[in-house]
């Protein structure tokens, strides 16, 4: 990087840090826009539905396109197909011809994590330098999201193109604030797609320095109860996995947790808990009353044969057995929650459907099996549909792209 260049980012970030949290973004496409002698700069970022771009913009006079509040718009752009969804999917810069003007569209990205993109129009043709300049920009941006989308609703509102329920806004805290990591030795990503009244699905990860924690959990029931017990089971999982407890202890306490505070007579959390080894690739699962997870492996699609337990918090004194697989280079584990499996979208072949997606990102396939599930269950679902996948290549350390993303499974040899 010239020093040039790491005086614009220097300049970029201290006018992030200069203005008000909803004034950070608008505050650095600025700086940008004034390197770059731009003719505009936009950022869209990512819908929670993982289906549409939203450009948000602060508009006084309340009067433009889209949802409208206290003089903030959101703007919804649906996936169509075009250069905007390829810019998210593929996670490479395109250019884009126009009257008088060049528009060029980067991905804003970090750790895998598609946040959204940087549009910027520019008076000449970008050459390679400027689009990679802008690429490494559009990376520098998403850490100013992240730093300041913990301190303000904006960008969380502009995310939601539906409302949520009290019972969604429950669940949403209770997700992982970013649902895809490139991290070295793997790559995952979790997706959960809801039911009109929520089900109480969850998922979670954390990495330690050697370490790998994942964990999917399926609260009984619907609505505000069910994701009141989905609280209290994840609640005491984080607490003793960041305690350091073994996976048999954790699932011990959580089902303790849920038999003696639920609200709810019988209820119970069904969870997949698994924690892999980085430098070995030794990976520990434990099935508590879960649908069991698969692993893809050299062209076939096995649901591993765990040791059986009950659900969390369904008997009290109920003991618990892990068991173990030690997973090669181009293995894909898959944990997935009933909602992917209940009657109406019985005609969905998983097993098939997984390899048809093998050489996918994680973040392309857990939304392309949702995607599956909408067409042959929506677009209404009776129940989560909920899945984590993990994409093992070994070799603990960097295995990153400058760009932010790999987009595919450069790593895991040919299927």
């Amino acid at each position: 990087m010239k020093d040039s260049e790491q005086a614009v980012l220097a300049e970029m970030l201290q006018s992030a840090e200069d203005a008000a949290p909803v004034e950070a973004v608008e505050a650095v496409t600025g700086a940008i826009a004034a390197t770059l002698n731009a003719l505009g700069v936009s950022l869209l970022v990512a819908d929670l539905s993982g289906r549409a771009l939203v450009r948000l913009t602060h508009q006084p006079a309340a009067d433009g396109p889209g949802r409208l509040q206290d003089g903030e718009a959101a703007e919804v752009l649906p996936f169509d197909g075009g250069p905007y969804e390829q810019v998210v999917r593929q996670q490479a810069p395109q250019v884009l011809p126009g009257a008088g003007r060049w528009r060029l569209l980067a991905p804003v990205t970090e750790r895998g994590e598609s946040i959204g993109l940087l549009e910027i129009d520019l008076p000449d043709e970008p050459d390679a330098e400027v689009i990679g300049r802008v690429a490494r920009t559009a990376h520098a941006l998403a850490f100013v999201v992240i730093a300041n989308r913990r301190h303000t609703d904006l960008f969380e509102w502009g995310q939601r193109s539906t409302p949520f329920t009290l019972s969604a806004e429950i669940q949403r805290r209770l997700l992982p604030a970013s649902f895809t990591c490139e991290a070295g030795a793997f790559t995952l990503s979790g997706w959960l797609e809801p039911a009109a009244s929520v089900g109480g699905d969850t998922f979670d990860y954390s990495v330690d320095r050697d370490l790998l924690h994942v964990g999917v959990t399926d609260a009984m029931g619907h609505g505000v109860a069910s994701a009141l017990t989905a609280t209290l089971g994840v609640g005491s999982l984080r607490n003793t996995r960041r305690r350091g407890l073994s996976l048999v202890d954790q699932a011990d306490e959580a089902n303790r947790a849920i038999a003696e505070h639920a609200n709810v007579r019988g209820a119970y959390v069904t969870a997949v808990l698994g924690r892999i080894d980085l430098p070995t690739g030794r990976c520990e699962l434990l099935n508590a009353g879960h649908v069991p997870p698969m692993l893809v492996r050299d062209g076939r699609t096995t649901a591993l044969d765990l040791p059986g337990n009950f659900p969390l918090g369904m008997f009290p004194e109920a003991g618990f057995r892990s068991g173990e697989v030690l997973l090669r280079p181009g293995d894909r584990l898959v944990v997935v929650t009933d909602g992917m499996r209940e009657r109406n979208a019985a005609d969905l072949d998983l097993p098939a459907a997984l390899l048809d997606i093998a050489r996918l990102h994680p973040r392309e396939a857990v939304r392309a099996l949702s995607d599956a599930v909408l067409a042959i269950a929506g677009p209404v679902l009776a129940d989560d549909a909920t899945l984590l996948i993990v994409d093992w290549y070994d070799g603990h350390g960097p295995r990153r792209s400058t760009a932010g993303a790999d987009t595919h499974r450069a790593s895991a040899p040919p299927r």
